[in-house]
């Protein structure tokens, strides 16, 4: 059972009526963060870990405390609010040279489960820990030959207010059948945008990376 709060359907602001796309509950680490912003820490008082450690400070944990031999290769940690994805390299499986495209496929495929289901145990010892260390779910997967799989991950509700013009593009997303609802027709947008515009949200990421880095270092740091 998921612990959370309910979001509000609508609200009027500045006399108009504003609509939520989708109601769900959100996990208590938002509460929490939002608590955290209306009554600061002491003076001397530092911030729990996931409040403070980059993205490259958590891929660095993850980079060591992984179990030796699990991954060929760490290939990727993404991160935000709600999840930490792990990604790595295995072997892939040896087939003959003129076996089918199908047969090569399959055989990989056979590989990922083999390996998803022989390494449950290392990995859940390692999430529940990063889990407790970061305040997210731990999410995994692992690229194989050139065929990469997403075990199961979290789809994290997102809520937005939109106006009418804006909810007039998801229904008309919905009427053509695009989507099957406002929230899918969201969904279908943010995909929409992240296939056209790789380079532009490639060069917002690294910039964020940089804003990251001078915030976690803060003033004391400049001072001294």
């Amino acid at each position: 059972m998921v612990k959370g709060v309910l979001e509000p359907v609508g609200r009027r602001q500045a006399g108009h009526q504003q609509y939520v796309v989708g109601l769900s509950t959100r996990p208590w680490s938002h509460v929490r963060r939002a608590a955290a912003s209306c009554f600061p820490l002491p003076q001397g008082v530092k911030a729990s870990n996931h409040d403070y450690m980059t993205a490259e400070e958590i891929r660095g944990w993850f980079a060591g405390r992984l179990p030796e031999g699990l991954f060929e290769e760490l290939v990727e940690v993404t991160v935000d609010r709600e999840e930490i994805t792990v990604i790595g390299r295995i072997p892939a499986p040896e087939v003959a040279a003129d076996v089918s495209d199908a047969e090569r496929e399959a055989t990989v495929q056979g590989r990922i489960a083999e390996f998803r289901e022989r390494t449950r145990g290392d990995r859940m010892t390692v999430a529940r820990e990063a889990e407790r260390r970061f305040d997210r779910k731990v999410s995994w997967g692992v690229e194989c030959d050139e065929t990469r799989a997403l075990f199961t991950h979290v789809a994290a509700p997102v809520m937005t207010r939109l106006r009418q013009p804006e909810r007039r593009v998801l229904d008309l997303l919905v009427a053509g059948g695009v989507a099957r609802s406002r929230s899918d027709a969201l969904g279908w947008c943010v995909r929409l945008v992240q296939q056209h515009a790789d380079d532009w949200l490639a060069e917002l990421r690294d910039s964020l990376v940089q804003v990251e880095e001078v915030r976690r270092r803060g003033p004391d740091a400049a001072a001294g």
